[in-house]
């Protein structure tokens, strides 16, 4: 699945857009799964809810993936320009792995491109703080740690998933995430305990960013259902890790962790800010554009 040619930011500051939170639904929700196989309790087929998961994971590392490509050719230096880089094509590559299992569980024929180039904004199911402007070098190094280390702890989880195919490409994708998680802990530290323009800059990304990870421990009717069959993972029994992780990291940074925030959720439901209907603006053109292209 390639990712196209990245343009650069506006320039204009994330904090200029005003995010709408979104209430939590209540416990019931619509199927949108395949209506075949075993039912569960809820109503919801087994397939349905394997489809969901695999969606949500192949969401969001597809959209970081593409955020991480448009500093190609922007980074700070030449090295920071490959690792960024490098880090988008292995989200890149688990997205596509994702979506193409997602695909057959849906069981309608969709493969893993159509379902990242032939979908619209409310179809999507990452969560917010992947389709967050990268902002500076700052935002995006925050951005990613606190990414980063729970999709670690997620993937660990996960390669003991029911699933052979999820639980496969988990194991293969912890190492890689491994790498991400570290990177970005290194340069939370080394800015955050760097000068008073690195340090400010750091927390002004911290501060933007915190809002969004009460949404990666949201638990769902399909999250917990998902749980429930040992599809997916209840994101829950590591919270406490993933606080101490960040809290570690933050401390060794001289960053303090930003008061809680009205957190902002719904885009395992498909509602999201302005910001992805741009990114999917320049990652879909091409695809839209002439839908019979071969390359």
């Amino acid at each position: 699945m390639a990712s196209l040619p990245p343009i650069p930011e506006t320039g204009r500051s994330p904090r200029s857009v005003r995010a709408e939170p979104v209430e939590a639904p209540s416990s019931s929700g619509p199927d949108t799964g395949k209506k075949e196989g075993p039912s569960t309790g809820s109503g919801r087929t087994e397939s349905g809810i394997l489809f969901e998961t695999l969606l949500r994971l192949g969401d969001d590392s597809l959209i970081l993936g593409q955020r991480l490509g448009e500093w190609c050719g922007h980074a700070p230096s030449v090295e920071v320009d490959l690792s960024l880089a490098n880090m988008g094509l292995d989200l890149i590559g688990q997205a596509t792995h994702f979506l193409n299992a997602a695909g057959i569980a849906e069981g309608q024929g969709r493969d893993g491109d159509a379902l990242a180039f032939r979908r619209d904004v409310l179809d999507f199911r990452n969560c917010w703080l992947v389709e967050q402007p990268n902002g500076d070098f700052a935002q995006t190094m925050i951005r990613q740690l606190l990414f980063s280390t729970w999709q670690e702890m997620l993937f660990q989880h996960l390669t003991r998933s029911s699933d052979e195919t999820t639980a496969a490409i988990a194991a293969k994708a912890v190492k890689e995430v491994h790498y991400h998680a570290e990177l970005s802990a290194e340069w939370a530290i080394r800015l955050g305990d760097g000068t008073e323009e690195s340090r400010r800059r750091m927390a002004a990304g911290l501060d933007w960013h915190w809002r969004f990870v009460p949404e990666l421990f949201e638990m769902d009717a399909i999250a917990t259902e998902s749980a429930a069959r040992g599809i997916g993972a209840d994101v829950n029994l590591f919270r406490a890790d993933y606080d101490a992780r960040i809290r570690a990291v933050l401390s060794e940074a001289t960053l303090e962790a930003p008061k809680d925030q009205r957190p902002i959720l719904g885009g395992r439901r498909g509602h999201h800010g302005e910001h992805l209907g741009h990114i999917l603006a320049v990652m879909q053109y091409l695809p839209r554009t002439y839908p019979d292209a071969t390359w």
